[in-house]
């Protein structure tokens, strides 16, 4: 068999009555010039007999089979035995509609300086149980343009991560996925961005995201808030060092004590505090381990104070948008919503 011009990766780990829905929507899209690797790992399941049946069934269906590692391990391996030149992510309970494949790749065919992409996604969970997780979605199908996906980064991880598709050379020169106490996907992105790599969307729901209550990220620990925001916050120091100095001074939004929790990763490592904003009467004009809780009709000019905005309320990231666009101020020069 010929190299195949895209690998779609997929992690498989006790996952017997979804898998083989999964590979079929690999197997069947409209792009045939594909190879599916599939990595067991190490399931107490049925998973490995459904891999095979597929295997005996389709050339491109290319099993590979592991003692447990995790997901990352998983991820890795099956990167790791994939040949093609676009490298894509599937996950084992998802469904890729017919032109996922054909439409991913073909922007990486007419784009050479995207070295990443991904597509809008469906949810598919039950809204009205899980409303944060359908709102989240419903976020990064407004992300599809790099420059909206690059100043977005800090707010939440942009992506759905089985929908991604990565230029393999960039795989091979910046790393994949790295284990921690974080979600690696994000990692991932965070560093690739910083790298200077131009990541956008396809304009179409191409992959339908399943919810079930046993997903890694509703359960295990490095994807937690908590995990979300050390691992960002290490790339918001960086990003902001390059933009303002070694020790850089911004102004915070927000003074609550969840934002205040949040924004502390940031300050241990070196951030400096110029002031905190609040719309609170009653912390208006308090002061806050010395720094002032200033109002937002008070803030000072655009380009005098960076600043940071760690309200997380449904609907506050607009309306914060729209007052500081209002002032003068520009999203990535002035502000950045990180929360």
């Amino acid at each position: 068999m010929s190299t195949p011009k895209v690998s779609v990766t997929m992690p498989c780990y006790n996952c017997g009555s979804t898998v083989g829905a999964a590979i079929e929507s690999i197997l069947s899209q409209t792009f045939e010039d594909l190879e599916l690797v599939a990595v067991d790992d190490g399931s107490a399941d049925n998973t490995a007999e459904v891999l095979k049946k597929y295997a005996a069934r389709d050339s491109r269906m290319k099993p590979v089979f592991l003692g447990h590692q995790g997901v990352v391990g998983a991820a890795n391996a099956a990167i790791e035995a994939a040949t093609g030149n676009y490298v894509a992510r599937m996950d084992a309970d998802d469904i890729a509609l017919p032109r996922r494949i054909e439409k991913q790749a073909g922007l990486l065919d007419c784009d050479p300086q995207t070295g990443l992409t991904a597509c809008r996604v469906g949810f598919g969970g039950d809204r009205e149980k899980n409303g944060g997780y359908a709102h989240y979605v419903d976020w990064i199908n407004t992300l599809i343009a790099a420059e909206d996906i690059s100043l977005n980064r800090f707010v939440e991880f942009p992506f759905a991560n089985p929908s991604i598709m990565m230029r393999r050379e960039l795989i091979d020169e910046l790393g994949p996925f790295r284990d921690g106490d974080f979600p690696e996907d994000y990692e991932l992105v965070l560093r690739w961005l910083e790298a200077g790599v131009k990541m956008c969307k396809v304009d179409e729901e191409l992959l339908i995201w399943n919810d079930p209550p046993d997903r890694l990220s509703r359960n295990h620990p490095k994807y937690t808030v908590e995990a979300f925001y050390r691992i960002k916050s290490k790339y918001l120091f960086r990003w902001l060092q390059k933009r303002l100095g070694p020790s850089p001074e911004v102004g915070i939004i927000g003074s609550g004590r969840t934002s205040r929790k949040r924004y502390q990763i940031l300050e241990n490592l070196g951030v400096e505090t110029a002031f905190y904003v609040d719309v609170d009467p009653r912390k208006v004009g308090m002061f806050i381990h010395g720094k002032k809780v200033l109002h937002r009709n008070e803030l000072p000019a655009a380009g005098e104070t960076f600043l940071l905005s760690y309200v997380a309320s449904w609907g506050a990231r607009e309306e914060i948008s729209e007052v500081l666009n209002a002032k003068g101020y520009v999203m990535g020069r002035d502000y950045l919503l990180v929360s």
